[in-house]
């Protein structure tokens, strides 16, 4: 399997790992007991594998970083954002296809 890649985030560490990045940063809003969440788990880890480089890739639980979700709207769950420069660029709500995701990443970097 290899290192994980992905950054843990809570309320107290999002603006340092991500408002305050210099690269831009996928975050994926995330609970334990979500199963379309567990379902794309694998492909976040792929993604922060294949762009370690140029992307940063963090997870938030939304039940260990309430107050994160709630400041940025987070209802629906895996909501997947994209941030750049302290800006959210791009949100995706719900498991979708690794494609889709790559493809909103690629504009942005």
């Amino acid at each position: 399997m290899g290192e994980k890649l992905e950054i843990v985030l809570n309320d107290e560490n999002f603006r340092q790992e991500v408002l305050e990045s210099d690269s831009p940063v996928l975050v994926d809003f995330w609970a334990e007991w979500c199963g379309p969440c567990r379902m794309i788990a694998p492909m976040i880890g792929e993604i922060a594998g294949e762009y370690k480089d140029r992307l940063k890739v963090c997870k938030l639980n939304v039940e260990e970083g309430p107050q994160t979700a709630s400041i940025y709207g987070v209802m629906n769950i895996p909501t997947l954002m994209i941030f750049k420069n302290g800006e959210v660029q791009e949100k995706v709500v719900g498991a979708v296809p690794k494609n889709d995701i790559i493809a909103k990443i690629n504009a942005h970097l």
